[in-house]
């Protein structure tokens, strides 16, 4: 086939699949079995990598990859807010139909769906963004807990590599899951930061354009959320720490430590 011509055929294809949308979910927000997006999408997507020279695995993922990719993917969108988080580039990055695009998220999104919400209360916003840390944070323990079964799946593939010398295309696909692996864990890094820059974002906007006491608890919310962010930029995901709090680590201070609260209730108009 002429390469334009193939070159053709893969841009029809990729365009007809982006416009199917966001990965289906279902109960819970969990992904919702589809051939297009479970089947269709990363076939095109693993032959595009291989085209920009990216790492490709053959290898069958194990129990524990699998988990980390479910766990993983509740943190790279959010289904429930209009697309705050690019759910249709998410699913575009996570089949590798295109390479990594979340590198260019804008963290005022969050907050401007919560202010074209119609919600009854202004408070009620400020409830929504402690509901949307608290989900986080009752998820976060276990997605660490996933990500380091994987990295001790990699320990272990890498030394039964060594030991066996196998050579040729295993010692390819083991180097080039461990490199999938590590981009998968990487995209969480940068979600986590990106969901936690988003939220500040609102609180700190909230603060001026509807100000209410229930503020305060949305802070304490956020400093638990950042010392999870801490240890997931220190990749320490294994040390089973409660968020992170460990000897020689200061507790990040709260924007409300230097300033005097105002905590008179105002009323909706």
């Amino acid at each position: 086939m002429d390469k334009f011509l193939r070159a053709g055929v893969v841009a029809g294809v990729v365009l007809a699949l982006a416009a199917c949308g966001p990965r289906p979910v279902g109960d819970f927000g969990r992904a919702r079995p589809s051939f297009t997006h479970d089947t269709a999408m990363p076939a095109v997507g693993g032959a595009l990598a291989r085209a920009r020279r990216e790492p490709v695995s053959s290898f069958n993922q194990t129990d524990q990859e699998r988990e980390m990719h479910d766990r993983v993917w509740r943190f790279l969108v959010s289904p429930h807010t209009q697309d705050w988080f690019y759910d249709v580039a998410v699913e575009l990055q996570r089949t590798r139909v295109t390479p990594a695009l979340d590198h260019k998220y804008a963290p005022d999104r969050y907050y401007n769906w919560l202010r074209s919400t119609d919600y009854r209360s202004s408070r009620t916003r400020y409830a929504t963004v402690g509901r949307d840390i608290a989900a986080d944070l009752d998820t976060i323990p276990a997605t660490f807990l996933a990500i380091c079964a994987v990295i001790e799946v990699d320990r272990q593939r890498a030394v039964a590599q060594q030991g066996l010398q196998l050579g040729g295309e295993a010692t390819a696909d083991v180097a080039a899951r461990r490199a999938e692996n590590d981009m998968r864990i990487a995209w969480f890094v940068r979600a986590l930061n990106y969901r936690y820059t988003s939220y500040n974002y609102a609180l700190d906007h909230l603060l001026v354009e509807t100000p209410h006491e229930q503020s305060m608890a949305v802070d304490e919310a956020l400093r638990q959320l950042h010392l999870f962010v801490g240890r997931a930029n220190r990749h320490d995901f294994c040390s089973g720490a409660q968020g992170g709090l460990t000897a020689g680590h200061a507790v990040v201070p709260s924007r409300y430590a230097t300033q005097r609260i105002d905590t008179e209730i105002v009323l909706p108009k």
